[in-house]
């Protein structure tokens, strides 16, 4: 069995010039280290597929590296915000805990 990992940032948005807006969150720099040393399948782009959740949220998605902030980045799904009232800039403590 993979090891959870619990850890509290902020909810932040992307979105390009003509294309949609994603959420995100990125993992802090200490758990993305640990994720990444994990003998673990990766997907593509360097992903690893993991349970998240949030409050009472749970679901299937995968976490991405991100160049930019050198870690990795979860992705926040409509649904998920609304249940769980996610607002940008809001800090937000998310479980991953890795598929595989």
């Amino acid at each position: 069995m993979q090891p959870s990992f619990t850890f509290t940032a902020p909810a932040w948005i992307s979105a390009g010039d003509d294309g949609p807006v994603w959420w995100f969150v990125t993992v802090p720099p200490d758990e993305s280290d640990a994720l990444d040393e994990l003998p673990l399948g990766k997907g593509g782009f360097g992903s690893i597929k993991v349970s998240a959740e949030v409050g009472a949220t749970k679901w299937t998605t995968s976490l991405f590296p991100s160049d930019k902030h050198k870690a990795f980045i979860l992705p926040l799904k409509a649904p998920v915000r609304k249940a769980e009232g996610i607002v940008e800039g809001a800090p937000i403590t998310v479980t991953v805990t890795p598929l595989g």
